[in-house]
């Protein structure tokens, strides 16, 4: 079908072809024949589209990008002449109701069946959302309304509406609009005592606190965002991921135009802007909402507060994310205090930095619950620090850098499993019994309603928190730290054995280089089987592959995450994760890669006997080599490769592996097992690394807090000294 030519950058080749832009460079070096710039400029060339496909199919290359890339790349070159993108959003929602035929007959369709066809199907889910403009398709829309279809039917519908979210929030003004990180966003939900059925989000975005939810039973869902775009992409999100919720969605903003004047939630759930100075402070001024005190003008996040409050049931309960300054500014003791003294405030959570953007600050959570009339005195408030996440299990601490838009790479390596727990054990303990918990010294604390109204009334939770240290007895400490440090030492001692064995020889002049096959050639092939667990948000599926023995989710075994592989320890997942779903279980020798990239720790290991029987989690690839012809850990090093992981990969803020597009080198099996062999050291060398970083990190902040807290007392004149009562370490 004849198509018309377009320019492409060459990180585009690089997504079109599945490789990295090193390897773009490198074609361009190498291979005379490799497509001239046919526009841009020296810095920033462009290529003739049609020109590089063909280069790329004569070297096998040509089926390499994804349908989501393929959308993002006829998307942006739709912009060039001027197209917009937000009136796809509702025809996604068509599409994802349309069967697999019926998608690819679409896709197939030439230009003027293909347009008139989008705008008969986009006509049927108009009414589905709300002030949903007319929408009408023109013959320049052909090849985003083919990759729309294709990507749909291939990839799903909340794909193709996050490549066109995507597109729209880069095109608007928009630039500080991102998403609630998924374990966030559930974290949030489960702080909302049992089961809420109707749920109100007013800065809604894209819509995964409503989605967050929606898993938890509710049925339905209030969203609003000033942002037009935000509201429909949220609008149509959560509509195909909660198919049976009522839900309702609102352009406007919420503090000045409040879209839902008469609702009463059981729930509100809620991630607002920031620091707005213009949110309407002075029209403001008498509302009704402001039941504990006028915000003042430099405290939007305190008006977002009391309009959370506004819209609940009384007893019901509320959660935001509020950046730490809301504990501390002397500009908001005012309503701090009445939020303490009339008890709707009820605990204040201290997130480690990277749980969301901004990822350089360490935000809160604060939860908090509309008083009732009559009901019991809510005599303290609770304190979490989980500022200072625990390292993943088998880790070595919390990321590096992370995307800006979305919370990438650093949200996805924080220990979600350990601070989940952490946190929502506290929170259950204290909501339980306020009167009999009795906290967790240095991390959580309750503090009296008397003990919070002082002058400053400052809610911060490490000041709260730590000062609940003195309560740790100081021989228990000192024997504890004793410990840590034997420990720490016989690790240094194993990491420097592994670190010293064996010898790395060059390879010579220039870098190896060797013919390489997909994994999806060599599953063809019957060299390995690809053994793919179902999507997340899939119910009651088998999984592809997989046998079904070991029962449903339902069943009591483990489930291996992701954050699992990046940590180098056994599985530690909820069986509930899975959703009803029936993931093959895992064996001995099958090859586990994480299906989000990014984040410290492995892409890859080998299952061993811990993992034996465990189910894989919804973002694990699992691989089962035929070990008469692949090396598991020569596969398991390939498929964990750097490049490699980036060159499978699609998307912009979350980055998902596609298990088929990964390459592996096609050597002989003796040669496989020498590499195999190097790669098992490595993944030795790893793990001793880990775990004697963890056991610094523990033992530095045993020694510190027992020396700050007056448990422990250093030496004098190397001599450890015990007056008054306290331990020497």
């Amino acid at each position: 079908m004849p198509q018309s030519s377009a320019q492409v950058t060459a990180a585009e080749i690089s997504r079109i072809a599945g490789v990295t832009r090193a390897t773009v460079s490198n074609w361009r070096r190498r291979h005379d024949d490799f497509p001239a710039p046919s526009g841009g400029t020296d810095s920033s060339p462009l290529y003739d589209l049609e020109s590089v496909r063909s280069w790329l199919a004569s070297r096998g290359h040509a089926s390499a990008a994804s349908p989501s890339e393929e959308l993002r790349t006829t998307l942006r070159l739709h912009a060039q002449g001027g197209g917009g993108t937000s009136d796809f959003l509702l025809l996604v929602l068509a599409a994802a109701g349309l069967s697999p035929e019926e998608l690819t007959a679409a896709a197939q369709s030439p230009d003027a069946d293909l347009v008139s066809r989008a705008g008969r199907d986009v006509a049927t889910a108009a009414d589905a959302v709300p002030a949903a403009d007319a929408v009408r398709f023109e013959a320049d829309d052909a090849a985003v309304l083919r990759a729309l279809y294709t990507c749909v039917r291939d990839e799903g519908g909340q794909a193709a509406l996050g490549v066109l979210a995507e597109r729209e929030l880069e095109d608007s003004a928009a630039s500080g609009a991102y998403r609630t990180p998924a374990q966030l966003a559930d974290l949030i939900a489960h702080l909302v005592p049992g089961s809420p059925a109707r749920v109100l989000d007013p800065a809604c975005g894209s819509g995964t606190l409503l989605a967050a939810a929606a898993r938890r039973g509710a049925r339905e869902l209030y969203g609003q965002d000033t942002l037009p775009v935000q509201a429909r992409r949220s609008a149509v999100s959560l509509m195909l991921t909660a198919p049976e919720a009522t839900v309702t969605v609102r352009a406007a903003d919420s503090l000045r135009a409040d879209a839902f004047p008469g609702l009463v939630a059981d729930a509100v759930l809620c991630n607002p802007p920031f620091g707005v100075r213009d949110w309407g402070h002075d029209e403001l001024a008498y509302d009704p909402r402001w039941a504990y005190g006028v915000p003042p003008r430099a405290e939007s996040e305190l008006a977002w507060v009391q309009h959370a409050l506004a819209h609940l049931t009384p007893g019901g309960h509320a959660v935001l994310i509020l950046p730490p300054a809301v504990a501390g500014r002397a500009s908001g003791r005012r309503v701090r205090a009445e939020l303490v003294r009339n008890g709707a405030l009820r605990a204040v959570i201290a997130l480690p930095a990277g749980a969301s953007v901004p990822l350089h600050v360490g935000l809160q959570v604060w939860v908090l619950q509309r008083p009732e009339p009559g009901g019991p005195e809510r005599r303290s408030v609770l304190f979490v620090d989980a500022a200072e996440a625990p390292p993943g299990p088998g880790g070595g601490g919390t990321a590096g850098a992370g995307r800006a838009r979305g919370g990438g790479s650093r949200s996805a390596s924080l220990d979600w499993d350990g601070l989940t727990a952490r946190v929502l054990g506290a929170w259950r303990a204290f909501a339980e019994s306020p009167d009999r918990f009795e906290g967790e010294p240095g991390v959580a604390h309750a503090v009296g309603v008397l003990d919070l109204l002082d002058d400053v009334v400052d809610l911060t939770p490490a000041r709260l928190v730590r000062a609940s240290r003195a309560e740790v007895d100081p021989a228990e400490l000192a024997a504890e730290a004793d410990a840590t440090r034997r420990d720490l030492v016989e690790a240094a001692k194993s990491l420097a054995r592994v670190a010293g064995h064996g010898e790395w020889g060059s390879a010579g002049a220039a870098a190896r280089e060797w013919r390489t096959a997909t994994a999806a050639d060599l599953s063809r092939g019957g060299a390995l089987t690809l053994l793919r667990t179902v999507p997340e948000g899939a119910r009651g599926t088998r999984a592809e592959g997989g046998d079904g023995e070991g029962g449903g989710a339902g069943a009591a075994r483990a489930v291996l995450t992701g954050s699992d592989i990046a940590h180098g320890c056994g599985p530690t997942g909820d069986p509930a994760e899975l959703r009803g779903a029936v993931p093959p279980p895992i064996a001995v020798g099958d090859v586990l890669v994480r299906a989000v990239a990014g984040g410290d720790g492995p892409m890859a290991r080998v299952a061993g006997e811990e993992d034996a029987g465990a189910l894989p989690g919804p973002h694990v690839h699992l691989f089962r080599p035929d070990p008469a012809r692949l090396d598991a850990w020569f596969l398991a090093g390939f498929l964990g490769a750097e490049e490699n992981i980036a060159g499978a990969s699609t998307g912009s803020t979350v980055l998902t592996v596609s298990p088929g597009r990964l390459r592996v080198p096609l050597l002989p099996l003796e040669e496989q097992r020498r590499y195999g062999e190097a790669f098992r050291h490595v993944h030795e060398l790893r793990a001793e690394a880990r775990r004697a970083t963890r056991l610094a990190e523990g033992t530095a902040r045993l020694l510190a807090g027992g020396l700050t807290g007056g448990q422990l007392l250093p030496e004098r004149d190397g001599a450890p000294r015990t007056p008054g009562g306290g331990s020497s370490w």
